[in-house]
């Protein structure tokens, strides 16, 4: 079984890696647009355009759906920063990597710091980790390109932790030395956000981790039939450890500075909501709309002619999940609406 998970762990991380090298305002805002700035740091979750052209979520189909062509995002659609934005109000932050290609008032939603394939450690992806992406932060502080009163205004979104796992299974493999691990992964993204909140921030919200054995990448050796609980008992353990350090920081700054956003929850009611109707097969939630023609490909994949070697489902605005490990807009939006009736803690 040890093996069989740590062959598992090892293709989701090959298959991260080839997602990443290889391959707009919504409704139901709640504040006057500018009132407000959103800063996020993070992986793919978060993440809404800052890798380079060469990345997967810039190609084709990615952007299916929103807004009709790639445009960065790993999905074929919005993504939380996206949902997150417009229940605040306000048009997503530009991504930092944009920040010198748009005016002055293009930074006035905030700002986003995440890319795909990172997370609170170093990954297998050659990308900004979470402290690097503060450091991004801090350094247009030092320039005033946003300022004390902004910051006093602002909240920020973290998302990340994923791949940190993935990244530790693929270096170390044992698998029982994991609570370890997320001891020291939480210790450390605790930290990072205890200088987050130096700088002067209003509120920092931060995602628990997904059921990360309901991610199709593990799902598929079951023919999306069921979620790994191995990798769920993972996440929620990881869960457990984030609350507990958040409730602590809280109490030490004696302000509800930081709240989480339990992804967690939002994706497995999905997941039940699925399993109690009897009009909805487990498999249609489990089952990615974009998937290679084979175990060799992955969605977004071209052969040496160009020719794809990737399928769409009919259906996208149905599904959950859009690729092997990324949720479709639909799944966001889902998500989001799970997690709605919990963001008034954002004020």
């Amino acid at each position: 079984m040890e093996k069989q998970v740590h062959f598992i762990l090892f293709l989701f991380a090959l298959f991260c890696v080839s997602y990443i090298m290889f391959s707009e305002g919504l409704a139901n805002g709640h504040h006057d647009k500018g009132s407000v700035k959103l800063f996020v740091f993070g992986d793919s979750y978060a993440d809404t355009g800052n890798w380079e052209k060469f990345a997967a979520s810039w190609k084709e189909p990615y952007g299916f759906t929103f807004p009709g062509k790639p445009a960065g995002r790993f999905s074929d659609g919005r993504v939380l920063t996206d949902y997150i934005a417009s229940f605040l109000g306000i048009t997503s932050p530009v991504p930092y990597t944009w920040r010198k290609t748009v005016e002055k008032s293009g930074l006035q939603f905030g700002m986003n710091f995440a890319f795909g394939g990172t997370g609170v450690f170093d990954t297998f992806i050659n990308a900004p980790n979470m402290a690097t992406q503060i450091d991004f932060f801090q350094q247009l502080l030092e320039e005033k390109v946003y300022t004390k009163q902004d910051l006093n205004s602002s909240i920020v979104l973290v998302s990340l932790a994923g791949n940190d796992y993935t990244t530790y299974i693929q270096r170390n493999g044992n698998f029982q030395d994991l609570p370890a691990f997320t001891t020291s992964l939480i210790n450390q993204l605790s930290a990072n956000l205890k200088r987050i909140h130096g700088f002067g921030v209003r509120k920092i919200a931060v995602t628990a981790l997904q059921p990360l054995g309901c991610l199709p990448i593990l799902t598929a050796f079951s023919s999306y039939q069921n979620c790994s609980e191995s990798w769920n008992t993972a996440s929620k353990f990881h869960n457990q450890k984030l609350q507990q350090a958040i409730q602590r920081m809280n109490n030490e700054s004696g302000k509800h500075m930081y709240e989480t956003l339990d992804l967690y929850t939002a994706f497995m009611s999905k997941l039940n909501t699925a399993r109690l109707a009897g009009n909805l097969k487990l498999r249609s939630f489990l089952m990615p709309c974009c998937v290679g023609v084979t175990s060799n490909y992955s969605c977004g994949n071209v052969d040496k002619n160009g020719a794809k070697t990737y399928v769409v489902c009919e259906k996208p605005e149905l599904s959950v999940f859009w690729d092997m490990v990324h949720p479709a807009q639909n799944g966001w939006h889902q998500v989001y609406s799970s997690l709605e009736s919990s963001l008034h803690r954002l004020y």
